[in-house]
């Protein structure tokens, strides 16, 4: 049970976040009709735009917007139809927040546009390896690099960790590649992404070993069915047992937490980063 190390994550447009003193938050922006917990309340994007600056006010460092709903099952929308939604709010975030800006997408051509509106991280739930293009942009522009693990679409090895890195692996392969410097990367292990509530619990159990990838570490369990079932919960009422998984998860070593309800969580999360400043004054020798 450590702190994560103290690391500058580097994004577009000459920022940064530093990580490891305190968690970092991440919040849910879905400018979708279909998400699994949310869709429609924030399709419209005057809608979208105030929801991020409240999640702003309450704690996050990033909103992650995104246009299309990755729940299994989720119809597809075009290209055209996901930048028409995402777009226009990152604009006017813009303007309003010096909060960093998240666009997530698998498609190079929105990271680009997104990018160029504005945002300051891409976040790929098929980790590089539906478009690879996407580590170009990150490459090109200096923006800041989420690689999600899934399990989706592809043959899975039988141990949790192990399919994590066959799969982180392949993709850093494909950052380093295309030219994107570490210092822009975050790694999520991709909770509910094709993996049972057993697969993941054990990820949350031995998410510790995820460390020796040596990069910074994001928990996206936020309302995920695993959560539900743990809990009994539906979706919309799952903040309460998310705030608990992230918890954990700090203690465990991860350093930014993607959520819906950043209140709860922040909440949760000052409190494993108190218990962790005091574990780090007792292994020096300090009192606490």
């Amino acid at each position: 049970m450590t702190r994560p190390a103290d690391i500058s994550w580097h994004v577009a447009h000459g920022r940064k976040l530093e990580l490891g003193p305190r968690a970092a938050i991440m919040a849910i922006v879905n400018v979708t009709p279909d998400s699994f917990s949310d869709g429609g309340r924030y399709e419209d994007v005057d809608a979208a735009v105030e929801h991020a600056l409240a999640c702003i006010s309450d704690g996050a460092e990033i909103v992650d917007i995104g246009g299309e709903s990755t729940r299994p099952g989720a119809e597809s929308v075009s290209a055209a139809e996901e930048q028409g939604r995402v777009l226009p709010v990152i604009e006017a975030l813009r303007g309003r927040t010096e909060a960093l800006i998240s666009i997530d997408t698998f498609r190079a051509e929105t990271a680009w546009l997104a990018v160029g509106a504005g945002a300051h991280i891409v976040n790929d739930v098929f980790g590089l390896q539906r478009e690879p293009d996407i580590a170009t942009v990150a490459a090109e522009t200096g923006a800041g690099l989420c690689i999600m693990h899934t399990g989706r679409d592809r043959q899975k090895l039988p141990d949790v960790i192990d399919d994590q890195f066959l799969f982180l692996r392949k993709s850093l392969e494909t950052a380093e590649a295309a030219g994107v410097r570490i210092e822009n990367i975050v790694i999520d292990p991709g909770f509910g992404f094709a993996k049972d509530t057993g697969e993941n619990l054990e990820l949350m159990t031995r998410f510790g070993e995820l460390a020796s990838l040596g990069l910074p570490l994001v928990a996206g369990t936020s309302r995920k069915r695993f959560v539900g079932a743990v809990s009994g919960r539906e979706a919309s009422e799952r903040d309460a047992a998310t705030a608990a998984t992230s918890a954990i998860l700090r203690l465990q070593g991860a350093a930014v937490f993607r959520v819906h309800d950043v209140a709860i969580n922040r909440d949760a999360l000052a409190v494993a980063d108190a218990i962790l400043a005091v574990r780090e004054r007792l292994e020096l020798g300090e009192k606490p």
